[in-house]
């Protein structure tokens, strides 16, 4: 597994990391919790060490599944969570002080755990002054319940505006094949700024799999389609374009096409980690094989002429 250190932190963090929001089980349809766990530990046993999750997947449930699989190997990972997406009295988002320090609480709970490695900010809260948020998350640090603060979701300048306040180490944006507007500034923010950078939607809501032979129907519970507009005209049409090259680089190193989404997401300037979901061990064990190798320079610039062609012709 290829290895990164996370921004200016002092946390090395493997290229492919687990992402949990599937385990939340209200947004990518129906899990199994015994299934989720397994994944999880499948995933730490195949080279991968960071997790991440946030308190709003499943109200509670993603973490509380996190907590279950770590439990016994908590100092074997990073641990990543989330925090200002509420449910309940409170909805939406809040990074307000009091709400930040309550919520810490109920995710090291949940977590079975006294500490968070990467505590972020889930979404801006433009209701609330990011150096309110940052005076909360500072306490926390220095309590010793989180030990590093990242962000997701953000933009350069309010990044910028959070520097200002204190150190943060990392950004979570969405990036992948399908979706690459943080190449315009949030990448060259970061790399100028030395942030770490996991991506989520790496595998553009599974479309990057290949398993998709036509737009799949939203079973009971999968929002993704209202998320991701990946399952859509025109991106459909252009993503078929787009995967034949990906399956052509695939087949001659005999690995899924899944491999060759994650790893052109993985090896970009500047990325850190490319976070990846899966619901059972076998999709667990595929995601984390892909940080055992590399794209060659010739591939990448393969791929990314195969995405002009059908993406901007």
């Amino acid at each position: 597994m290829r290895m990164n250190k996370l921004g200016n932190s002092d946390l090395i963090v493997s290229a492919v990391g687990a992402g949990t929001w599937a385990m939340g089980g209200d947004f990518f349809g129906a899990i199994d919790d015994k299934k989720c766990i397994d994944s999880i530990c499948a995933s730490l046993d195949n080279g991968v060490n960071l997790v991440d999750t946030a308190p709003i997947y499943g109200c509670g449930h993603s973490e509380s599944l996190v907590g279950q699989a770590i439990r016994g190997r908590r100092d074997k990972l990073v641990l990543c969570t989330k925090v200002g997406l509420r449910w309940g009295d409170v909805k939406g988002k809040c990074l307000k002080k009091d709400s930040i320090l309550w919520e810490c609480e109920q995710s090291l709970q949940r977590l079975g755990t006294d500490y968070i490695d990467l505590y972020q900010m889930h979404w801006p809260d433009v209701n609330t002054p990011v150096e309110e948020s940052m005076e909360a998350l500072l306490k926390l640090q220095e309590q010793g319940k989180i030990r590093y603060i990242g962000v997701s979701n953000f933009s350069p300048e309010l990044m910028e505006r959070t520097l200002k306040c204190g150190q943060i180490v990392s950004t979570q944006p969405q990036y992948s094949l399908l979706e690459r507007d943080i190449e315009k500034d949030i990448l060259p923010f970061c790399i100028e700024k030395n942030l770490g950078v996991l991506s989520y939607g790496s595998l553009g809501a599974g479309v990057l799999t290949g398993k998709f032979k036509e737009p799949p129907k939203a079973e009971k519970g999968d929002k993704r389609a209202g998320f991701y507009p990946f399952f859509e005209e025109p991106f459909w049409s252009k993503t078929q374009k787009l995967l034949v090259t990906l399956k052509a680089i695939a087949d001659e190193h005999e690995k899924p096409i899944a491999h060759v989404a994650i790893n052109w997401v993985s090896q970009q300037k500047g990325m850190t980690c490319a976070l990846t979901g899966s619901k059972n061990v076998e999709q667990a064990i595929m995601n984390a094989e892909a940080g055992n190798w590399d794209l060659t320079a010739d591939e990448l610039a393969r791929i990314n002429a195969a995405y002009d062609e059908a993406f901007k012709a």
